[in-house]
């Protein structure tokens, strides 16, 4: 009986988990480059109650007779598909069309990255930087801030599939100004550590960055100036997955009280 009430108090506090990981994709469902997770589960240890090799009368047998003690969270693993795009009046906003991510420094000088390209210029005494709605520089692929000197209109900015900056010529044809929009990759995106606001660090899970432009990365991202990448949360698939965690929270909820009912039983008995 306390087994029971073990495995399933167990199984409740692992379906408690993934309601909160579903809860959260859905408050992110209109986060711009968020990227759904989802909630693997693994069984706990197994008590033996009855060998292969033994039984009441000496015989072999080929079957043992093994009782689990519940299930516990594996891992939560984001899903790193590409979302929709949204078309922006904006030339300061970016889409990536492939596995890169952007670079940006926040404000403990810690490179972290992102897929969300919102991005604005800052204007100060020294010109327009290229940042992040919270203001953290965004990176060129030389690993510096991307800034542009007072001659600049950035009204006129464009930046072409390849993440060149460019600047209308005298003939009012865009020309790169030397300054690209860094794009970085991952062996493994999914062990990359959250850090809030979108953005990642990278981790021995996740690996190096690579660097698109000096790095072998296979095939190459491309940006596309004027969208924004929508979150890549399946509402509908969401919902389901939120019914089948409650239905199982309720089961094991169930299994706890027809153990405890059973025990009330047992204790109650008279000699």
């Amino acid at each position: 009986m306390v087994r029971s009430l073990y495995s399933a108090a167990a199984g409740m506090m692992a379906q408690q988990t993934s309601v909160d990981v579903i809860a959260n994709n859905l408050a992110n469902v209109n986060t711009v480059g968020y990227k759904a997770e989802s909630t693997e589960f693994k069984s706990l240890l197994y008590q033996n109650l009855q060998s292969k090799t033994t039984s009441a009368n000496g015989e072999q047998k080929p079957v043992s007779a093994q009782v689990g003690l519940g299930a516990r969270v594996a891992s939560i693993t984001s899903h790193y598909t590409e979302g929709s795009a949204q078309a922006t009046d904006s030339n300061t906003d970016f889409m990536i069309n492939g596995d890169g991510f952007f670079s940006v420094q926040n404000t403990s000088g810690q490179t972290v990255y992102t897929r969300n390209g919102n991005f604005n210029f800052a204007v100060s005494a020294q010109g327009s930087m290229l940042c992040t709605s919270d203001g953290y520089p965004v990176l060129s692929a030389d690993g510096g801030p991307i800034q542009l000197g007072d001659e600049y209109n950035t009204a006129r900015i464009t930046v072409d599939a390849e993440g060149q900056i460019c600047y209308p010529d005298e003939q009012g044809n865009p020309a790169p100004i030397g300054i690209k929009i860094a794009l970085f990759q991952f062996p493994n995106p999914s062990g990359l550590d959250k850090v809030g606001g979108s953005y990642l660090a990278e981790s021995e899970a996740s690996g190096t960055a690579l660097n698109e432009d000096f790095d072998d990365v296979g095939q190459k991202s491309t940006l596309k100036q004027g969208y924004l990448e929508a979150s890549n949360v399946n509402v509908a698939t969401e919902i389901v997955n939120l019914i089948t965690s409650q239905r199982a929270y309720e089961l094991c909820s169930k299994a706890i009280t027809t153990s405890d009912t059973m025990l009330e039983q047992a204790n109650n008995l008279k000699r």
